[in-house]
């Protein structure tokens, strides 16, 4: 058991590092082959920091695990929202982002509206799988056409800024740096998955509630981190960006790619509470910024909460008959 909880908080680690090492060197590369800020910041950096879900879902639905493969998304997503929009609020409340925020967040719900309706199918199969990874290249394809045309600076050049802060001159650290963190990606998703499922079937608590809660945690340990960053350094647009891109990402690609590889058995749980759940997440962001000005600390506060409370219906259930 004590090896199994090594596992996860090494594995937690190095989807951590993975994650930002891969990023920064993927941007170091593009920048020197003269690829603009916007086109990193909607293809490298989106794809870049949802790696840590893609190298777990990938690798839990592989191994036979489709409840951690899709809680690992549905979870993320509520913790995006919940708990990472909410803790950059607490550090500095989030104001004064474009009214793209919105448009985005708009896209990001009817995509987990879409995820409600093909999780009603039992199975998200391969042909399931490609169609969302068609939806996703026309979203960055118009993304990027409607984003050279704004005069202002873009939200996606911004993400990428905040990758730039580390200097690496030499030629050979950026590739370097991103093969380092793709190692460190297939191997700490391999340690939190097989550790997880250890300690999940020792207390009795299911595959879905893990993915759906440690793991949905761990891999959205690279949205917090940057948005932590970003919120101290008042970069509104930057928090709510990543989060809502990770978001449309999870779901697009993490679950597309996943689902070609392997499709995703769809347990009734996921429809019953936890997309709903995810929906509810969705709305309340949209709501938040269509209808106030800024997300002060008591609405992050109170974001918090709700994820607190989510948390606590997922083990309160599952933990139960291990208790009695």
């Amino acid at each position: 058991m004590i090896v199994d909880f090594i596992f996860v908080a090494v594995g937690l680690a190095l989807l951590f590092l993975g994650g930002e090492s891969l990023v920064r060197g993927s941007v170091a590369i593009a920048e020197r082959l003269g690829l603009s800020k916007l086109l990193i910041g909607l293809t490298i950096v989106g794809f870049g920091t949802s790696a840590p879900e893609l190298l777990v879902s990938l690798n839990a639905a592989l191994g036979g695990a489709s409840d951690i493969a899709l809680g690992n998304v549905v979870g993320s997503n509520i913790a995006n929202i919940f708990l990472v929009v909410g803790i950059a609020a607490v550090i500095l409340p989030i104001a004064g982002w474009q009214r793209t925020a919105g448009r985005e967040a708009l896209i990001a719900g009817v995509i987990a509206l879409a995820l409600y309706g093909i999780a009603y199918g039992q199975t998200i199969g391969r042909l399931e799988g490609a169609a969302m990874l068609v939806v996703l290249s026309i979203y960055l394809i118009v993304s990027y056409r409607r984003e050279r045309r704004q005069p202002s600076e873009s939200v996606f050049e911004k993400e990428t800024e905040e990758f730039e802060d580390l200097p690496l001159r030499s030629a050979w650290l950026p590739p370097a740096l991103a093969l380092i963190g793709i190692g460190l990606l297939v191997l700490g998703a391999d340690l939190l998955v097989d550790g997880s499922v250890s300690i999940a079937r020792a207390f009795g608590v299911s595959d879905a509630v893990i993915g759906l809660s440690l793991i949905a945690i761990g891999t959205s340990l690279p949205e917090l981190a940057t948005a932590i960053v970003a919120a101290v350094r008042k970069h509104s647009d930057v928090v709510l960006g990543n989060v809502i891109g990770s978001s449309i990402f999870n779901v697009l690609a993490i679950l597309g790619i996943t689902a070609v590889v392997q499709p995703i058995s769809v347990n009734e749980r996921f429809r019953d509470f936890d997309i709903l759940v995810m929906l509810a997440a969705s709305a309340t962001l949209i709501l938040l910024l269509y209808g106030t000005k800024s997300i002060g600390r008591l609405a992050g506060a109170a974001m918090i909460g709700a994820y607190a409370l989510y948390t606590a219906a997922l083990y309160s259930k599952d933990m139960a008959p291990w208790l009695t």
